[in-house]
C-alpha cells in the first residue's frame, strides 16, 4: 500500500473515529502516559496525536511547552504524518540542520529542534496516531529512550483497544462488532468473553470457549505449558502499573493449523474484581514480512560482504547501521557509532596524512547531509600497521517524497596504488635529483627526502660506506616538516662499524632489515630508546648495492608500527638499485676528478722541484719504456727532453752520460731490473753541452706481472764542487794545524829551554848580590842597589819557575806525590803566612774550617794552590776589604750526588774576596795562560797571568776541579774541589 493510501485508508479512518478519542474531553490513561514520558525522558513536551485524513489532533499532552488538548494542525505542518505513511518510528536529532523539515513552522521558528515519535496502532495494525516527544534543543535519542517510548506507546494502544471494544464489564455483546479477536478472562485465566472475530480466527464458537482456560483454546499441546506460564505472568496482580502487555506465541486453530499470533492484554478492575481483556492477532503476514526482510537483510549483507570495496551505511539519524565484512576487518566496532563520532574514533586524516578530518568532512556525514561524494581521499588507522588510504564515494538515500532514510559510502583501499604512484613519482623525482645533484651528499639528502615523503613516513637517512670499507658515515638525513627530530639525529653517532645498529646489520648481511615495532626490539640497539622517545615506532634499513658490494644503506622510520610489506620492500629495492647505480657512477666520477686533481697537484708540486722525477716500465727484453717524466724543469738535461712511449729510457740516457760512467750506469740499471733499489752519481753531458754531476735513485715495484721503477735524478754539480772545495780547504786546514802544532811545540821547547837556561844566570846574580850585601864598609847607596838587584832577580826567578812548572804540567812530566793530608792545618799555615801582607793593607783575613778535614793530595802542590789563591785575593782586594777562607765536605767534579757516606768523599776549599771583581764575559778565559782580567789591567795591578793557569793544572792533576764565580755583594769566589780517597779506592 502506498503512503497516500495509508493516510486515507477507509478502514484506518473508521477505526480512528470508532475510538471516540477525537471528541473525548479527558483520557486519564493517555494523560498519565504523556506525563511519564516528560518525566522519564526529561523533555519539555510530550503528546498523543491522532492523524485524520487532513489534520493532526492532539488528544493528550504534558509538559510546560506542550500544546493544548484538541489542538489541530494541518498535515503539512506535522512530523507525525511521516510515521503514519511509513508505519515506522521517526527520530530527528536536529531539525534545524535537516532540510526535510524546513517548511514546518515549529521547526523554522525554533520551537521544535529535536523530535522522537513512535506509532500507535489499532488491533489490525493500522497506525491511528503517534506518541511523540519534542525538545527545543538538538539532542541525540538513545536506544534506551526509544525503548521507553515503545513501552509507553503499548499502554496508549491498550486504551485505544479498550475504546474500540467498549467497557469490558458490559459483556461480550458489547464488543461483538470489533474486527479483532477479543477475549475476556477472569482471575483464573478462564475465558469469560469470546467475540465473533475470535471464533473465526480459532475455529471455536463462544459456547466452546467460555469457561475454558485460554491456553487450552489457542496453544498447541507441546507448548501449552509455556503459554500458560506467559498468561499467568500477564495476570500477575503484583503488576504495579496498569498497562498493555504484549506476547508473541505460537497459536493453533480448531483444524490444527498453527500460526504465529500476538496477544495484547490489559488488566481492568470490574464490579466482580479484576478482569483481563486480550486482543489476539494473526501475525503470519508480519512474520512473513519479517522473514522476507531478514532474508533481504541477509542477502544485502551477503552482497555487501562479497564486494571488494568497503561499504558502510547510516540511518536518517546518522547511526551506522550496516558495515560489510571488508570494512569490519579493517576497523571492527564501527556499527552503532554516529557519523559525527567517526573522525575522532578512528583517527581519520586528510589526504596529506597529518591534518585531522573534521566531523563534517567525513564522507558518510557529507552524504547524509545530501552531498554526492566522489573520490574523496582519507586516511584511516588500521588495527595493524600504519594508516590506510581510501577513496570514498558516498550518496544520500532518500524516499520518493524526499524523506532522508540515511546514507551509504564505499571505501576503495588505494594505499598500495597510492604508494606505488608516490614511489614512481619519487623515482621520477629521484632521477631529476640525481641528474642535478652536485655531490653524493646532496644526492643522498634529496633522495632520502623524496622517498620518505612518498612513503608517508617521518624520518630517513643515508649511510655511505667509506672507501676503506672499515666504517660507514651518515651523509644525508631528512625529517618531515613540523617534526623536530634534530635532537634524535644529533644524538646519534655519525659513523658506524659493520654489524653495528640497524644500518650496520643491513650492511653486514646485504639484506633488508624491517623492525615492525620498536617497542618489541632487543635493547642491544642503542638507538631504539631515543627513537621511541622521539615518537618513532617502526624502521626499515635497505642496502644500496653495486653488484655484490654494498655501497650504502637507506633507513626509513615511521611514527606507528608497520608490518613488513614485501611488495613495498620490492619497490624500495628498485629505488636502492637506481641509487646504487648513481652512487657507483658518481663515485667513479668523483674518483676520476680527485685523481685528475691529485695528478694536477702532483704535477704542480713536482714542477716546483729542480729534480727530474721519472717512472719507467721494464720490458721483458730489458729495455725501459718511459711512463712518466716531468718536463717543466731543465736543470738536469740543460733543456727539455722529449720522450715517446716507444723509446728505451736506458738507451736515451746512455747518449748523454759521460763515456767514463757508462759501465757504472749499466750496473746501476741491472740492479734495478733485478728488483733491488739502487743509486749512483754520474756525469751527464746536457743538451746545452754542459757536463753536470747527477745523483739518481731508483726504487723498483711490481704491479701484477709488470715491473715498474720510480726514480728521481738531482743535479749535484754545485754540491760536488762544494765538496771538492771543502776537501781542499780541509787539507789546507790540516796542514796549517800541523804547522801550528809544530810551532807550539817549538814555543814550549823554547820557553822550557829559555827558562832552564835563565835559572843558572839568575842564581849566580842572586849569589853575587848576597856576597856584595855582606861585604863590610859598603856604602848605603850601593846596598840599596844590591837590594833592588836581589828583588828583581827573585821576581825573575819566580817567573821562570812558573813557566817551567806550567811547561812540565802541560807535558805531564810533573808527578804528584799524593798522600793523606790534614787539610785544616795546611790551610791555616797558608793563611798565617799571608796574614802579614793582609794586615799591612788593613784587609781582614778570616777562616771558617772544621777541625777534622783530610784530603788525599800532594801537600807541596796543594800549598802552592792555596798560596796562589790567597796572594791573588789579597792583591786584588782594596784596602780595608775582606778575604774569607772556608772548607768543608762536598761532591767533586764528575761525581754524582750521593746519599749517606758518598757525600764525604770530596772536600771543597773556597777563597772569597771583596775585591775589584771580574767581568762576567771574562770568566771563561780566567784560567788561560797569560790572561789578565780587564779590571786588573785598568787598576794597574801587575801580574803575569800564569798563577791561575798553574793552579788549575795542579788541581786537575789531583783529579779535582776549580771554578770562579761572582761573590754576592761584590768580589770573586774561587772554589777548589778535591777527592778525599786515592783514585784506586774511589
Amino acid at each position: 500500500m502506498s503512503a497516500t493510501d495509508r493516510m486515507h485508508d477507509a478502514r484506518r479512518l473508521q477505526l480512528l473515529h470508532a475510538t471516540g478519542l477525537l471528541e473525548a474531553d479527558e483520557v486519564p490513561l493517555l494523560d498519565r502516559v504523556t506525563r511519564m514520558a516528560v518525566r522519564w525522558l526529561q523533555v519539555p513536551a510530550a503528546m498523543v496525536s491522532l492523524i485524520d485524513a487532513d489534520r493532526q489532533v492532539v488528544v493528550s499532552s504534558a509538559g510546560p511547552a506542550g500544546p493544548g488538548r484538541h489542538e489541530q494542525s494541518p498535515l503539512s505542518q506535522t512530523l507525525c504524518r511521516h510515521i503514519v505513511t511509513t508505519d515506522a518510528p521517526l527520530t530527528v536529532p536536529d531539525a534545524h540542520a535537516d532540510a526535510r523539515w524546513r517548511e514546518i513552522a515549529t521547526a523554522y521558528d525554533g520551537w521544535l529542534a529535536a523530535y522522537a515519535g513512535t506509532p500507535l496502532r489499532a488491533s489490525r495494525g493500522q497506525v491511528l496516531g503517534t506518541l511523540c516527544v519534542v525538545d527545543a534543543e538538538p539532542r541525540r535519542w538513545s536506544a534506551e529512550q526509544l525503548e521507553t517510548m515503545e513501552d509507553l506507546a503499548a499502554v496508549a494502544e491498550a486504551e485505544i483497544a479498550m475504546r474500540l471494544t467498549g467497557n469490558g464489564s458490559q459483556g461480550p455483546a458489547a464488543f461483538g462488532h470489533v474486527p479483532e479477536a477479543f477475549v475476556a478472562l477472569d482471575a483464573t485465566g478462564a475465558v469469560t468473553g469470546w467475540n465473533t472475530a475470535a471464533a473465526r480466527l480459532f475455529g471455536r464458537s463462544a459456547d466452546e470457549a467460555v469457561g475454558r482456560p485460554l491456553g487450552e483454546l489457542i496453544s498447541p499441546e507441546r507448548s501449552r505449558r509455556d503459554c500458560e506460564l506467559l498468561l499467568r505472568r500477564v495476570r500477575d496482580e503484583r503488576a504495579r502499573e496498569p498497562g498493555v502487555q504484549r506476547l508473541e506465541l505460537t497459536a493453533v486453530d480448531g483444524s490444527g493449523r498453527e500460526f504465529p499470533a500476538e496477544l495484547a492484554a490489559q488488566r481492568h478492575t470490574g464490579r466482580g474484581g479484576p478482569v483481563w481483556h486480550a486482543v489476539l492477532r494473526d501475525i503470519s503476514d508480519r512474520h512473513e514480512e519479517r522473514r522476507q526482510l531478514e532474508g533481504e537483510r541477509m542477502f544485502l549483507q551477503a552482497l555487501m560482504d562479497s564486494l571488494d570495496v568497503r561499504v558502510a551505511a547510516c540511518d536518517g539519524d546518522g547511526r551506522v547501521v550496516a558495515v560489510n565484512q571488508p570494512l569490519r576487518e579493517t576497523r571492527p566496532q564501527i556499527s552503532g557509532l554516529h557519523v559525527s563520532e567517526l573522525a575522532d574514533a578512528y583517527g581519520l586524516l586528510s589526504p596529506d596524512g597529518h591534518t585531522p578530518l573534521q566531523p563534517h568532512q567525513v564522507p558518510l556525514a557529507r552524504a547524509l547531509a545530501g552531498e554526492h561524494v566522489d573520490g574523496q581521499q582519507i586516511l584511516m588507522r588500521a588495527e595493524r600497521g600504519g594508516p590506510r588510504r581510501f577513496a570514498a564515494n558516498g550518496r544520500p538515500m532518500d524516499t520518493p517524497d524526499g524523506r532522508r532514510l540515511g546514507a551509504v559510502i564505499t571505501l576503495d583501499d588505494i594505499t598500495d596504488r597510492n604508494r606505488a604512484e608516490a614511489l614512481r613519482a619519487a623515482q621520477h623525482a629521484m632521477t631529476e635529483v640525481l641528474a642535478d645533484a652536485a655531490s653524493s651528499q646532496e644526492a643522498a639528502n634529496d633522495v632520502v627526502a623524496a622517498v620518505t615523503n612518498a612513503l608517508g613516513w617521518t624520518y630517513g637517512e643515508y649511510w655511505q660506506v667509506d672507501e676503506d670499507r672499515a666504517v660507514m658515515t651518515r651523509i644525508g638525513c631528512w625529517s618531515r616538516p613540523g617534526r623536530d627530530l634534530s635532537a634524535f639525529a644529533a644524538g646519534h653517532p655519525v659513523m658506524l662499524a659493520r654489524g653495528q645498529e640497524l644500518p650496520g646489520m643491513a650492511w653486514e648481511n646485504g639484506e633488508p632489515f624491517w623492525l615492525a615495532d620498536l617497542d618489541a626490539v632487543s635493547p642491544d640497539f642503542s638507538r631504539v630508546k631515543p627513537a621511541l622517545e622521539a615518537g618513532l615506532h617502526a624502521a626499515v634499513a635497505l642496502p644500496v648495492r653495486s653488484g655484490d658490494q654494498v655501497l650504502g644503506v637507506l633507513v626509513f622510520a615511521a611514527d606507528c608500527p608497520q608490518q613488513r610489506d614485501d611488495d613495498l620492500v620490492e619497490l624500495l629495492d628498485g629505488v636502492c638499485a637506481h641509487m646504487g647505480r648513481y652512487m657507483e657512477r658518481r663515485r667513479a666520477e668523483e674518483l676520476a676528478l680527485a685523481l685528475t686533481q691529485s695528478r694536477r697537484q702532483f704535477d704542480q708540486i713536482v714542477n716546483q722541484l729542480t729534480d727530474k722525477i721519472w717512472t719507467v716500465e721494464v720490458r721483458p727484453d730489458g729495455t725501459a719504456r718511459p711512463i712518466y717524466v716531468n718536463t717543466e724543469h731543465t736543470s738536469v738535461f740543460g733543456g727539455r727532453l722529449h720522450l715517446s712511449p716507444d723509446d728505451d729510457f736506458i738507451a736515451v740516457m746512455l747518449r748523454f752520460i759521460h763515456p767514463d760512467d757508462h759501465d757504472g750506469f749499466r750496473a746501476y740499471c741491472a740492479t734495478l731490473i733485478s728488483g733491488e733499489r739502487a743509486q749512483m752519481e754520474y756525469r751527464l753531458i746536457g743538451l746545452d753541452g754542459v757536463t753536470r754531476w747527477i745523483w739518481t735513485r731508483g726504487l723498483p715495484r711490481r704491479e701484477g706481472e709488470r715491473l715498474l721503477v720510480d726514480g728521481i735524478s738531482t743535479d749535484i754539480t754545485e754540491r760536488r764542487q762544494i765538496t771538492e772545495e771543502r776537501e781542499h780547504l780541509l787539507d789546507q786546514q790540516r796542514q796549517q794545524m800541523d804547522r801550528l802544532r809544530q810551532l807550539d811545540a817549538m814555543k814550549d821547547d823554547l820557553m822550557a829551554m829559555a827558562s832552564h837556561e835563565l835559572r843558572s844566570p839568575i842564581g849566580v846574580i842572586r849569589s853575587y848580590a848576597e856576597m856584595l850585601a855582606d861585604a863590610p864598609g859598603l856604602p848605603e847607596d850601593y846596598r840599596t842597589f844590591i837590594e833592588v838587584i836581589d828583588r828583581k832577580s827573585e821576581h825573575l826567578q819566580n817567573l821562570v819557575d812558573d813557566l817551567l812548572d806550567l811547561a812540565r804540567l802541560d807535558a805531564g812530566r810533573v808527578s804528584v806525590d799524593a798522600r793523606t793530608v790534614w787539610l785544616t792545618g795546611l790551610v791555616r799555615q797558608a793563611v798565617d803566612e799571608h796574614r802579614a801582607s793582609a794586615t799591612a793593607r788593613r784587609i781582614t783575613l778570616s777562616v771558617e774550617l772544621p777541625h777534622r778535614l783530610h784530603v788525599h793530595a800532594d801537600p807541596v802542590r796543594l800549598r802552592q794552590v792555596l798560596d796562589n789563591l790567597l796572594s791573588n785575593a789579597v792583591k786584588y782586594t782594596p784596602d780595608g776589604g775582606t778575604v774569607t777562607v772556608t772548607a768543608g765536605h762536598g761532591t767533586g767534579a764528575g761525581t754524582a750526588p750521593q746519599s749517606g757516606r758518598e757525600h764525604d768523599r770530596a772536600v771543597t776549599v773556597t777563597v772569597a774576596d771583596t775585591g775589584i771583581g771580574i767581568p762576567a764575559e771574562e770568566y771563561d778565559q780566567l784560567f788561560s795562560r797569560f790572561f789578565r782580567a780587564s779590571t786588573a789591567r785598568q787598576a794597574g795591578i801587575k801580574g803575569t797571568g800564569l798563577g791561575l793557569a798553574i793552579t788549575r793544572a795542579i788541581v786537575e792533576a789531583h783529579g779535582g776541579t776549580i771554578a770562579a764565580a761572582p761573590r754576592q755583594g761584590g768580589g770573586t769566589a774561587f772554589t777548589v774541589c778535591l777527592p778525599i780517597d786515592p783514585p784506586d779506592a774511589a
